[in-house]
């Protein structure tokens, strides 16, 4: 059963930067000001910079999205007919260069239905790292239209993402190979695969990519956010950060925060975990996100179409089969089989959202009698693969991102010697997220830090929204965000509920909390939750 845009979407659901009105107008730079920008190179540099934020964008009807974006048809008209209207930025390659070479970064723009009322641009970016704002933002467009009332809802393409000059690092012919090894080796022969795919992998990253590999990282993109806030004429950047979105929200708050506005982070990443301990965090969040579908399974008794009473026998169902398709895939989609590592993919593909478990206990349910279509189809729309065949290039840029931003290394050998603590953390996924510890081993670029520095005093207040039942962004994380911010800056507020992210989870006490902070500045008190 093939997955809707507006499903893939919410892949990328994370988190929402939200400050209040009375601190966002002070203590800032006006729009056309130059911003704190450390290593601007002199003030030659900060003269170059001011060229760039006085560039006028050409805005003009979306196109449809490239294929690295995705592919589709042109967004559709806004409520009332408004229509989207694309444009693109130059930034510097290197701002450590600024009067250099310069990259063009993709924006997204539906004005504000009171122009009169108008706060200003309000920035989307909805995670990954990789993910598209040019199609998140239209496939989210009707959860945000209340926003929409008085900001400019505006996203972007990060550099190296979609239609600002993505990295990619194989033909689709080459990426079906890919995906279809044994990302969870059993032995010498399949280790050795393994390690001599990931290193043809980062070589044609490094080789499609030139010069612009070592710049794709979070704190050039947090840069570019503050070049567009001056080119879009904004005093404050106004911002709403989801999943990886949280992470570079929180590095921009870092850099600017005097510049800080109304910002939300939703379903927030936890700024103080390196390499390991996010990835055992992710294992133990989906393993919460699969307990969670298996009791509802098991509540709903025989309505539910998988074996097992209880959870575990539910869960215990999971694993033998996860342990058969490793042993001997099963028919797919076409040529291609399901295996066992797509299969985990898929499956963790369907825990980002409730709405997702009807594919998941389906899918499972035509597994287990031969049929590996759907676990498939979930497992593609995870990898950024589409009906006929063709590939985004989000997983070649969260892949580029993160090993350009993290320092962490470790070769494959290393990464099966943590097994056993993933293993502990999660009996589906632990092996799963272990093996991916070897992502970067080759990676040609240092990586920039052992883990962000989102420390922001003096920046307005920031709204945290946390989900309970989160798998990708374990709740926790917004805990660790709201005191990595500082005293009086992050204000958090805890979703009891499922899946990845909370705002656009329909629930109304988070959305007319986070209302309230961005179109009236009413910011909620710190621990509000929301049932």
């Amino acid at each position: 059963m093939p997955i809707s845009a507006a499903q893939r979407a919410a892949l990328f659901t994370a988190t929402a930067l939200l400050l209040t009105a009375g601190c966002s107008d002070d203590g800032g730079d006006p729009a056309g000001a130059p911003s704190a920008t450390p290593s601007a190179g002199g003030s030659g540099g900060q003269a170059a910079l001011d060229r760039l934020a006085a560039q006028k964008l050409e805005w003009s009807p979306c196109l449809p999205p490239s294929a690295a974006e995705g592919g589709g048809p042109a967004p559709s008209p806004l409520p009332g007919g408004t229509k989207w209207e694309c444009a693109f930025m130059a930034a510097p390659l290197d701002y450590a260069k600024p009067d250099g070479e310069t990259v063009d970064i993709a924006l997204i723009r539906g004005r504000a239905r009171d122009q009169a009322g108008r706060i200003g641009s309000l920035v989307f970016n909805f995670g990954g790292p990789g993910g598209s704002g040019i199609t998140g933002l239209p496939g989210f467009a009707s959860d945000f239209e209340s926003l929409r009332s008085r900001y400019d809802l505006v996203s972007f393409d990060p550099r190296g993402v979609g239609r600002s000059e993505p990295v990619e690092c194989a033909t689709d012919k080459e990426l079906d190979a890919y995906y279809a090894l044994d990302f969870m080796p059993d032995d010498a022969a399949e280790e050795k695969s393994l390690s001599e795919a990931q290193r043809k992998y980062t070589d044609g990253c490094e080789r499609n990519a030139g010069p612009r590999l070592p710049h794709v990282g979070t704190e050039n993109a947090a840069r570019d956010m503050d070049l567009m806030r001056r080119v879009l004429g904004d005093d404050k950047l106004h911002y709403f950060g989801i999943s990886y979105g949280t992470e570079l929200g929180g590095v921009y708050a870092h850099l600017f925060p005097k510049n800080v506005g109304r910002a939300v982070f939703d379903a927030v990443v936890d700024p103080s975990a390196g390499v390991k301990a996010g990835a055992i965090g992710q294992a133990k969040g989906f393993q919460l996100a699969l307990d969670n579908f298996a009791k509802d399974c098991v509540d709903r008794g025989d309505e539910c179409a998988l074996p097992g009473d209880s959870v575990a026998g539910i869960e215990d169902f999971v694993v033998q089969l996860l342990a058969e398709l490793d042993k001997k895939p099963i028919a797919g989609i076409g040529d291609r089989k399901l295996t066992q590592t797509q299969a985990t993919n898929g499956i963790a593909q369907a825990l980002y959202s409730k709405e997702f478990w009807p594919y998941l206990e389906q899918g499972l349910d035509e597994a287990d009698g031969g049929n590996g279509a759907l676990l498939l189809a979930l497992s593609d729309s995870m990898n950024g693969r589409d009906q006929n065949g063709g590939y985004s290039n989000i997983q070649s840029a969260n892949i580029a991102i993160n090993c350009v931003d993290f320092k962490e290394r470790f070769t494959l050998g290393q990464a099966k010697e943590q097994l056993p603590e993933f293993r502990k953390a999660s009996a589906v996924f632990g092996d799963f997220m272990g093996w991916a510890l070897a992502n970067c081993a080759s990676w040609p670029v240092p990586g920039a830090w052992e883990h962000p520095d989102v420390s922001a005093a003096g920046s307005a207040p920031i709204l945290v929204v946390g989900n309970t039942g989160d798998p990708a962004t374990p709740y926790a994380g917004a805990r660790a965000m709201v005191n990595a911010l500082g005293k009086d800056v992050g204000v958090e507020l805890t979703y009891h509920g499922q899946g990845h992210g909370a705002y656009t989870s329909g629930n109304g006490c988070v959305k007319a909390a986070t209302d309230a902070y961005l179109l009236e500045g009413k910011v909620p008190a710190s621990g509000t939750v929301c049932r």
